[in-house]
């Protein structure tokens, strides 16, 4: 017999989630971290009605997040990772999560109208709390994945990295603990940039990175690399900011210089990766005009700006997907004597090795 699908199940879903990001909201995982505490001592050190916090810790417990012993509460190990105590906790993804459910409970307005009628930048200096807690998020999920990636690309040709947009920097810890040769310059906003040297400063890598503050919508971007990182930031814009991003960065870079862009690339249904599909909603409700893009798409756009030799690198599921574009040097041709790569580790491009 056919297994019902449980539709039901999957609607109710969201219910699960309110409950753990008001816990996290609340910072329970991180008060009952080690300790065990009734819901009586919670609730009056943080302030909350007894029977609410009661029933909230009690869910919590079905969910494996908390134990319960005697009427006591104690955070489980999965639980720990939303305690701000743990060195690998989630739990600035979470409040991030927090920042957008207000936006995602207006999806259905936001279809009949085609886009958010309230916009207001996470990382904007106005709004302290939520641009912390963006880029603690971001820096959580991008620890493994620019691992991952530093690990698959090779980068070994470069000298110098751009990284625009860097937030937590991530991605330039990874490619310079992977690529001792390579230096690097941060370019992020003013509130940003102390976010990101005190990360550097924790890896030991201040000494190879130069930062630099500044929008880059409104300014103009550093010179002197031959290597340019756009990661997880092409889907927070429409196609006419990528375009106008996408020359700056053109008209910055050394002649033969390289971009590389991270993000969701999905295939020409716009179905895969199934993640991208998800992201692009998340796009429509918390941006003005952001998307997921095929590779087409960027591809042409990136055609527009002047780059050249436009190759879809790494594929994945999860924003690991990596896109390569090349400048040509000064005679318009690429510089042969370099080994660009255009392609995962150890796949040198084609026609270079026809050149060399």
């Amino acid at each position: 017999m056919k297994t019902k699908p449980d539709i039901i199940g999957d609607v109710r879903s969201f219910m699960k989630s309110r409950v753990i990001l008001s816990a996290a909201e609340l910072d329970f995982f991180s008060k009952l971290d080690g300790n065990f505490a009734s819901a009586k001592d919670l609730a009056d050190i943080l302030g909350l009605d007894k029977k609410a916090t009661t029933r909230l810790l009690d869910c919590l417990v079905t969910y494996n997040l908390l134990e319960k012993e005697k009427n006591r509460y104690r955070t489980t190990e999965k639980g720990s990772y939303l305690s701000s105590q743990n060195p690998k906790s989630v739990l600035p993804m979470i409040k991030h999560m927090n920042t957008i459910w207000d936006n995602w409970s207006r999806l259905t307005d936001i279809i009949k109208k085609g886009s958010s009628p309230i916009f207001r930048p996470v990382v904007d200096s106005e709004y302290k709390e939520d641009r912390n807690a963006f880029i603690g998020a971001m820096h959580v999920a991008a620890k493994r994945i620019s691992k991952k990636i530093a690990d698959a690309y090779d980068l070994s040709p470069f000298k110098k990295l751009l990284d625009i947009g860097a937030g937590s920097g991530a991605y330039t810890i990874a490619f310079l603990k992977k690529n001792p040769q390579l230096n690097a310059v941060i370019f992020d906003l003013e509130s940003v940039i102390p976010i990101t040297k005190e990360k550097i400063v924790e890896n030991d890598l201040h000494h190879r990175v130069h930062f630099v503050t500044g929008d880059f919508y409104k300014d103009d971007l550093p010179v002197g690399c031959d290597l340019a990182l756009l990661s997880a930031i092409i889907h927070q814009n429409s196609p006419q900011q990528n375009l106008e991003l996408y020359r700056k960065i053109y008209h910055t870079l050394d002649p033969g210089g390289t971009l590389i862009i991270r993000d969701h690339i999905m295939d020409e249904s716009r179905t895969n990766p199934p993640a991208g599909a998800l992201f692009a909603l998340n796009m429509l409700v918390n941006t003005p005009a952001g998307d997921t893009y095929t590779f087409e798409e960027v591809k042409d756009t990136l055609e527009t700006a002047g780059f050249m030799e436009i190759k879809l690198v790494l594929s994945g599921k999860e924003m690991d997907c990596l896109v390569e574009a090349t400048k040509p040097n000064i005679a318009g041709k690429f510089l042969l004597n370099k080994s660009f790569p255009h392609g995962p580790k150890g796949e040198v491009g084609k026609e270079n090795k026809k050149n060399g």
